[in-house]
């Protein structure tokens, strides 16, 4: 049955609170945990629909995984060359990550494979990822760009130099899985730096990657040693609130144990120009991945414009920072951020749309948005039904928009929201906002 959101106006935002588990994390440690040698534990692993469908997929290629239980997952990895192929086709749900880096995996394989994914992610590019593994001998199909994706074992893969057209951890992290199992060295440059998590954890477990500057470097033939991992809460989940509290009169909010790896904190650095009141608390390492509690509190928002060196780092949170644009005062710019428009949906186009609907002034551009802000108004958005067009974080962003709203928000489409931040709503309403999943 569709799904909605329906918002009441208003709230302030207090307390403490922890929100889910990082996705990016979780996806690489159920990947590097099955290819590990021994047994790896995962504490506070993102029990949401995307990180559930790398876990299916590593479960119909032979890997034993017991869990989730209360964010503890178990994975009794089968060594680099110990997955067994199946003629099924592996289901990645709507994860783009789980598909793209699988691609590099799977292309080392004496198997052969078939991705699919559900309406949304058929429609998102893969070419990106298959132009680069060709290139190191994969044999890879894909449907004119797009999923199904194919792909077929061959005698081996050689190892590249491959310098990035465009910024994507992604198309990195499939690279590099893929050099796991090429002849020689394979290394990625990158044009801006993107985040970092595949390295990370590789290292975590016993590979041995080289960083010079916006190149990584690494040896085929490597093996991994199972290890334990902590996974930090999600800094993309947390910038929904973070955004919610500083737009929200009154609030003062502490979010806990997020990750603030440095290749994901554009989020904190763009509010911070905006002049959003943010205090880093208790910086700790965990499992080789920094991590804080963040303290959050209403502040009056200007506009700015974006400094494109940031846009790789916030990429995911644009949508939750078109909403604190809106709040600001005078114009904010971003430039150089079309990857968002091949996200879940065309986000530069659905979030416009809906800012306009609330009586916003969104002017789409083709790699970006200026949003002339109405910080000065008391209350910034109307009342009004949005079209979240499937996408999970549209549908959160246009949630937190309430604390400035006139009038009731009904978002559509929004069973989507568990793929990335299952309980939401709830997490929402105890925070000091009235979110309410319903029937649509």
């Amino acid at each position: 049955m569709p799904s909605a959101f329906r918002v009441e106006p208003g709230g302030r935002l207090t307390g403490s609170l922890r929100v889910p588990g990082d996705k990016s994390i979780s996806h690489r440690a159920i990947m590097l945990g099955a290819l590990a040698d021994g047994v790896t534990e995962v504490t506070g692993f993102l029990e949401g629909a995307d990180a559930i469908s790398t876990m299916n997929v590593f479960r119909a290629l032979g890997v034993r995984i017991d869990g989730p239980r209360n964010g503890h997952v178990t994975v009794h990895g089968v060594g680099l060359h110990g997955l067994r192929g199946t003629e099924a086709a592996l289901d990645c749900g709507n994860a783009g990550t789980a598909m793209r880096l699988l691609m590099g995996l799977l292309a080392g394989q004496r198997f052969a494979s078939t991705l699919v994914g559900d309406e949304s992610l058929s429609r998102r590019p893969m070419r990106r990822v298959a132009e680069p593994l060709a290139r190191m001998g994969a044999d890879i199909e894909t449907a004119d760009g797009t999923p199904p994706v194919r792909i077929r074992p061959v005698p081996k893969l050689q190892g590249i130099e491959f310098r990035m057209p465009v910024a994507s951890a992604q198309v990195k992290s499939a690279v590099l899985l893929a050099g796991l199992y090429a002849d020689g060295a394979t290394s990625v440059i990158e044009p801006a730096p993107t985040r970092d998590h595949t390295e990370r954890m590789l290292e975590g477990f016993g590979v041995q990657v080289r960083r010079e500057g916006g190149r990584v470097t690494l040896q085929g033939g490597q093996r991994l040693r199972a290890t334990s991992i902590d996974v930090p809460s999600d800094i993309s989940s947390a910038a929904f609130f973070l955004v919610a509290a500083s737009i929200a009169p009154g609030s003062d909010l502490v979010l806990e144990h997020v990750g603030v790896n440095p290749t994901r904190t554009g989020v904190l650095e763009i509010l911070r120009l905006m002049g959003a009141d943010i205090e880093v608390l208790r910086q700790r390492a965990v499992g080789g991945e920094p991590v804080a509690d963040l303290r959050v509190r209403a502040a009056s928002l200007r506009g700015i414009e974006v400094p494109p060196e940031l846009v790789p780092l916030a990429i995911d949170e644009f949508p939750a920072l078109f909403v604190a644009a809106a709040c600001a005062t005078g114009r904010t710019v971003v430039t150089g951020a079309q990857e968002l428009r091949v996200k879940e949906s065309d986000r530069i186009a659905v979030m416009a749309d809906g800012l306009r609907l609330l009586g916003v002034d969104a002017q789409p551009t083709p790699d970006g948005m200026v949003v002339q802000g109405r910080g000065d108004a008391a209350q910034v958005f109307g009342g009004a039904t949005i079209e979240s067009h499937g996408d999970h974080r549209i549908a959160m962003s246009f949630a937190i928009s309430a604390p400035r709203a006139s009038g009731r928000l009904v978002i559509r489409d929004t069973a989507n929201v568990a793929t990335s931040f299952p309980g939401f709503p709830d997490l929402a309403s105890r925070a000091g906002l009235s979110v309410e999943q319903t029937d649509a």
